[in-house]
């Protein structure tokens, strides 16, 4: 079975070559290089902004039954080559490939789910003041959209937001991430594949500044959508302002979890050492900031440690891996300098701290303790696997802790008391609020954030808002 074709898709058409610059697409966990990447020329990108324009003018009149036909059938596609597409995503990211494979067939779910909901766009009729006055809401869509989506979770964050502007009658341009392209370009074989018409599905390859430099700023493009840093996303934010484009904007978080002396203790370490080397920790709602009250401080952190200790970090491919690489060998000299000064500044080291091996992106699952809040690891998002770990005595010191930074994407708390729940869901400042569990990021509910972390949200009834405009129609007979 060999990596996927990379290609452009523009207008209906698979393109590379023809004298493209090209960038290589290499496996973290050997270095090697697994693929080449063609990248789109201006010519490309005018073609995509042409497609897309030309293809909204019918694809917004099309039926919703007929839109939702075809996200049905992307859906029993992906679940058909789940297997393949994950293989592929694990060769170019690094993850695991049970990770790989199930997040392929779980997002199977949000084609099905944006094939139902795309159904229910509904409008309303105002009751007038006069007799002889019909006054009507109508939903329509907003136009061309571009969106961009980062290197983590590649077919996740790609279908999203495909299948939300699709299903709203929209049509996308998409800047996958070069890093991790194989997911992406499955993705516009399975639309093809549905029947799609041309131009509604657009992908192009490039360097990130100037893509989105030339594509924002374009008069045909009405919607900008984008998943990735708060530096980026404030960047593409200021951009699109400047041009009056509405934004959706999934940007980082640096999520605190809360367990107080009366939770389950075991099963909040179980549930938190999971969540946090998930992806190598690569996860913008990974549990960065694990606050634990001191009489559940030692049970805790022993079963913590225990679970720690039994994570396989290797090749994604080898069945019995459970942390595979981090993505880029950039970010290793990152996570030994968060290392290095938290422990400058009095925190202890529990586990790892330490690349493994001398070949590929390896870095061990690492656990700190007693870490001081000003250290860079409490302030600034690891985005690794690096779980720091601290003592508290009072809630509401916990609280005020966990929302002392400008993030505010996802939190965690752990506590039996309904009061306490009560306290921590509305006091939390996040987009997302789980307790005693993980419920978020399923198709039928919103997933975004406050603060830094961004603006609107994606999945959930709220998932076409930002794909839609309103009109207010009155009329007098």
């Amino acid at each position: 079975m060999g990596y996927e074709d990379l290609t452009l898709y523009i207008d209906g058409e698979f393109l590379k070559g023809d004298g493209r610059a090209e960038q290589a697409v290499t496996d973290p966990a050997t270095g090697q290089r697994i693929g080449t990447l063609p990248l789109a020329r201006q010519a490309d990108l005018d073609r995509a902004l042409a497609a897309a324009a030309r293809a909204f003018e019918t694809w917004r009149e099309v039926s919703p039954l007929e839109r939702s036909r075809i996200l049905r059938r992307v859906a029993e596609l992906s679940r058909e080559r789940a297997s393949s597409i994950g293989r592929n995503m694990t060769l170019d990211q690094g993850k695991p490939l049970a990770e790989a494979v199930g997040e392929v067939s779980r997002c199977a779910d949000h084609c099905d789910w944006h094939a139902e909901e795309c159904r229910r766009i509904y409008g309303r009729v105002i009751p007038p003041r006069s007799p002889n006055v019909r006054q009507m809401v109508l939903r329509e869509p907003v136009g061309v959209c571009v969106a961009f989506t980062p290197w983590n979770f590649p077919f996740n964050q790609a279908i999203r937001k495909i299948a939300a502007a699709i299903g709203a009658g929209c049509t996308i341009i998409l800047k996958g991430p070069e890093d991790t392209p194989s997911a992406i370009v499955a993705i516009a074989r399975m639309f093809h594949e549905a029947g799609l018409p041309p131009g509604v599905l657009n992908l192009v390859w490039g360097v990130p500044s100037e893509v989105s430099s030339y594509l924002i700023p374009a008069p045909v493009v009405r919607k900008v959508s984008f998943t990735g840093s708060v530096p980026v996303g404030k960047q593409l934010a200021s951009l699109a302002g400047a041009h009056m484009k509405r934004i959706t904007m999934e940007l980082g978080g640096h999520s605190p979890a809360i367990v107080c002396e009366d939770a389950d203790i075991d099963r909040a370490a179980d549930l938190l050492s999971a969540m946090k080397f998930t992806n190598a920790g690569q996860v913008c709602v990974s549990p960065n900031r694990i606050f634990v009250h001191e009489n559940a401080w030692d049970r805790f952190v022993s079963r913590f440690l225990d679970n720690v200790s039994k994570i396989r970090v290797g090749p994604g491919l080898d069945p019995d891996t459970r942390m595979g690489p981090l993505a880029h060998e950039r970010r290793l000299p990152v996570m030994e300098a968060l290392v290095a000064d938290a422990c400058e500044r009095g925190a202890r080291l529990e586990a790892g701290g330490r690349r493994v091996g001398d070949q590929g992106y390896f870095y061990a699952p690492t656990v700190l303790t007693d870490v001081p809040e000003d250290s860079l690891v409490m302030t600034s998002e690891p985005f690794g696997p690096i779980a720091p770990c601290v003592r508290f005595r009072d809630l509401d010191d916990a609280i005020r802790r966990a929302n002392s930074l400008p993030y505010g994407l996802s939190s965690y708390a752990f506590t039996r008391s309904t009061s306490k729940a009560l306290a921590l869901q509305n006091r939390l400042q996040a987009g997302m609020v789980n307790i005693n569990h993980s419920g978020q990021a399923l198709p039928e509910t919103p997933f975004g954030g406050v603060k830094d972390s961004g603006i609107g949200s994606e999945g959930g009834s709220e998932t076409f808002d930002g794909y839609l405009v309103t009109k207010f129609v009155t009329q007098l007979d």
